[in-house]
């Protein structure tokens, strides 16, 4: 705005009702929230499209700074190609990461945003997106592994092969496998931690998710008595300590699976307000679980910066890797 059209702006505001004060109000808090956004995620230093550092700025539009690439001559704003890109409502991002931090459900996010839940859905998913990725990439030392079962959830699924039942919820004795999702959870003694949803419990699934990140010359497996543990360990020359939990916790001073057990635990507890996830979004809220229980002082200006691929987590957060 020319700065003589400012000020007749200026000398127009006393003589707004009410209602128009307030809608005013509204439109410059707005405004400060999106001026927040751009302070949390700084300027963009490279083109998204082509990774040429040379850029120019090429105006502002919906109150982000937009920038051409002297390369490609494509243009783009800081939020182009990230999960973030092309959501509206960005004043409200901050109120939402908050939501997020606290694990809210949907619900409660979208009447604390004042937007849809469709709205409120499709931001959490698209937000999740890196949270996916955030796990360790290496485990050494002691490691213990551990799994939880999920039912199998077609929830929001309108086109299915079957009658509709029971979504969600927690595996039961004398449910069929195919009911239900097996979780490996995997983690060492300095709080590395990774997980994966298999399609089966058999040695086989285990290896392909945990080969990749086991050093056979640092690593020794702790679990309980399956099976399906004992022989991923013999067919792979790891060292293996079998705990029975029926008889004892501890085994030899040292080896246990406590912790791999209580953040489980915290799991179940933490996973029961969202009344039964969807099985094609359970790795998003695993990795969501997986941020908050490993940072106990997540700010979101924190959050949004990882979200967006503005911050490595391994910078602040020591536990966690994008991989």
């Amino acid at each position: 705005m020319e700065n003589r059209a400012f000020h007749r702006f200026l000398g127009q505001i006393d003589k707004l009702t009410p209602t128009q004060t307030k809608q005013l109000e509204n439109q410059l808090h707005k405004k400060c929230s999106i001026k927040t956004l751009e302070d949390v995620t700084g300027e963009a230093d490279h083109c998204p499209h082509c990774g040429v550092t040379e850029l120019y700025k090429w105006g502002v539009k919906s109150g982000l700074q937009r920038y051409k690439c002297k390369a490609c001559n494509k243009t783009f704003n800081i939020l182009t190609k990230t999960p973030l890109a092309r959501l509206r409502h960005k004043e409200m991002w901050a109120d939402y990461i908050q939501d997020l931090i606290t694990g809210s459900t949907i619900k409660h996010s979208a009447e604390h945003c004042k937007v849809a839940d469709s709205t409120a859905f499709r931001w959490r998913h698209r937000m999740l997106q890196a949270a996916r990725q955030i796990k360790a990439k290496e485990l050494h030392g002691i490691v213990e592994l551990d799994e939880i079962h999920f039912l199998r959830s077609d929830k929001g699924n309108h086109h299915l092969d079957r009658k509709p039942h029971k979504r969600g919820g927690w595996a039961k004795r004398g449910l069929s496998l195919k009911q239900f999702a097996p979780v490996l959870i995997a983690r060492d003694r300095n709080g590395n931690m990774t997980d994966a949803v298999l399609p089966n419990s058999q040695d086989g699934t285990i290896a392909q998710v945990m080969l990749p990140l086991l050093d056979r010359q640092d690593v020794l497996l702790c679990s309980d008595s399956k099976s399906s543990y004992k022989s991923f360990a013999e067919m792979f020359d790891f060292a293996h300590e079998t705990i029975n939990a029926a008889k004892e916790h501890v085994s030899k001073g040292i080896y246990h699976v406590q912790n791999v057990n209580a953040y489980g635990s915290r799991l179940r507890r933490w996973m029961v307000r969202f009344h039964g996830v969807s099985t094609k979004h359970l790795p998003s809220y695993l990795g969501w679980m997986r941020i908050l229980d490993t940072q106990k002082e997540l700010s979101a200006d924190d959050l949004l910066q990882i979200i967006a691929g503005f911050r490595q987590p391994i910078r602040k957060f020591p536990h966690l890797t994008r991989i």
